[in-house]
């Protein structure tokens, strides 16, 4: 407990799913939280529940997808309290498993804007102050159709630029004191993505079980948050 006691975290679609109990586990260490999400009622839901306990919390609507929403987030988590030591980025959008040849240009733009760019916002922003002060810890949520490339094409390519992202930032800041690490979940109970694919395919869970996961069951958003 208290791992993160007083530290400020930035975690972005923290209404549902991963980013939610992101923000719930982080709030039993002790941090401060900023938590966005595009979806202000249920956010604020999120935050009033961590207020009642005992957590501070600033909650902020906003669309990661663009760069202007992402500059402001940082800038009223640095404003509110004066730093931003942890910045998780998990907004995020599955694509359907379309693929190249069913993926025109409006879609892929749409989720390369969510899924990558987001990401590319919200570390240059964040790493503004992180590098002033020295330190700080950034967190990227990628997924396993970047190891495996076997979702649609502008989420796979989406999720493997994330990993190259990373990496290349985790290199370009180590002397700095900043960290960059990647967690790829695949499949994970507890999520919309994977609540809306199994409403729609009763069978798919068993079949992931049986087929996929050699483990022989699904993660949960538990699980990724404690990565």
């Amino acid at each position: 407990m208290n791992r993160l006691q007083n530290k400020v975290a930035i975690v972005t679609g923290a209404n549902s799913g991963i980013g939610l109990r992101t923000a719930q586990l982080f709030a039993e260490e002790g941090a401060i939280l900023v938590l966005c999400a595009r979806r202000k009622e249920k956010l604020d839901e999120v935050a009033e529940a961590l207020r009642a306990q005992g957590s501070q919390v600033l909650s902020i609507a906003a669309d990661v997808s663009r760069e202007e929403d992402c500059v402001r987030v940082v800038e009223e988590a640095v404003k509110a309290f004066g730093r931003v030591d942890v910045l998780v980025n998990n907004a995020g959008m599955a694509d359907k498993h379309r693929p190249i040849t069913r993926c025109d240009g409006d879609w892929w733009h749409t989720v390369i804007d969510v899924n990558q760019n987001s990401v590319y916002y919200m570390m240059k922003a964040a790493l503004k102050y992180m590098e002033l002060a020295g330190y700080g810890s950034i967190v990227n949520i990628a997924s396993i159709g970047a190891t495996r490339y076997n979702s649609g094409v502008a989420y796979t390519a989406s999720k493997t630029a994330v990993i190259g992202m990373s990496k290349n930032v985790a290199i370009q800041f180590a002397g700095k004191g900043i960290r960059v690490n990647v967690v790829c979940p695949g499949p994970t109970l507890g999520t919309d993505l994977m609540a809306n694919t199994l409403s729609s395919d009763p069978g798919e869970e068993q079949a992931l079980k049986e087929h996929v996961i050699p483990m022989g069951k699904l993660g949960t958003a538990q699980d990724v948050a404690q990565a």
